[in-house]
């Protein structure tokens, strides 16, 4: 590990998880800060700032909760696909109307994520009507964990499945957990689960060298 991709101590974060504020957003350092329970989460303008809330939210791919106007919607004719689009996704969930005046996916986030992609690193999940691009979602994998970081949907339902493909692909592959990162009502209604972050970040190493269902990605 290269000492400027070093973080501080998660222990050591403020009350709202704050760990580091500055340095460079190159791909090494995210690969570093999520190997340490750290994300980078911040406004245009700003320094990059790193984070690792206490508590954390995570989802095992198996408790995924599926409603009944969830299931209604699952039956139509949808299409899915992995890595087959990722700069449109990220470009999505920086760009929907509800997002377009307040988001956090900045340029440069764009192109580290891009690049990490690029690195076999970052991979994206999406859902189609025909070939129209209807709702997705992008993250990180590292060993058996998958770090999810933003999802969207032009249609009704579209993330909320997007999320339920990522569940059901990851309970396949036999990974462990997704991160959630921040609590939301709305994940915890799909099933996600607050956990402490000791016990997150002991998961964490639990799960980041086995790296065997790196294999299982497509190759574009």
């Amino acid at each position: 590990m290269n000492e400027e991709d070093h973080f501080p101590s998660p222990e050591t974060s403020d009350k709202q998880g704050l760990v580091y504020i500055g340095g460079p957003l190159t791909p090494e350092r995210v690969l570093s800060a999520y190997q340490q329970g750290i994300f980078p989460w911040y406004s245009p303008g700003t320094p990059v700032l790193w984070w690792s809330p206490n508590p954390r939210l995570i989802m095992r791919p198996q408790n995924f909760k599926v409603s009944r106007s969830l299931a209604k919607s699952l039956r139509k004719p949808w299409r899915f696909t992995i890595d087959q689009a990722f700069k449109e996704v990220i470009i999505n969930c920086a760009t929907t109307a509800e997002r377009v005046d307040n988001t956090w996916i900045t340029p440069e986030m764009m192109s580290t994520y891009i690049k990490l992609h690029e690195m076999g690193f970052a991979h994206s999940f999406e859902v189609w009507q025909q070939e129209r691009l209807v709702g997705g979602l992008y993250g990180l994998s590292l060993g058996r964990a998958f770090f999810g970081e933003s999802m969207f949907h032009l249609e009704t339902d579209a993330s909320k499945i997007a999320f339920f493909y990522l569940c059901e692909t990851m309970r396949a592959w036999q990974f462990e957990f997704i991160d959630c990162q921040l609590p939301t009502p709305h994940l915890m209604s799909l099933g996600a689960q607050v956990m402490h972050r000791q016990e997150f970040l002991r998961l964490l190493e639990k799960n980041l060298n086995n790296s065997d269902k790196l294999n299982l990605w497509p190759l574009d």
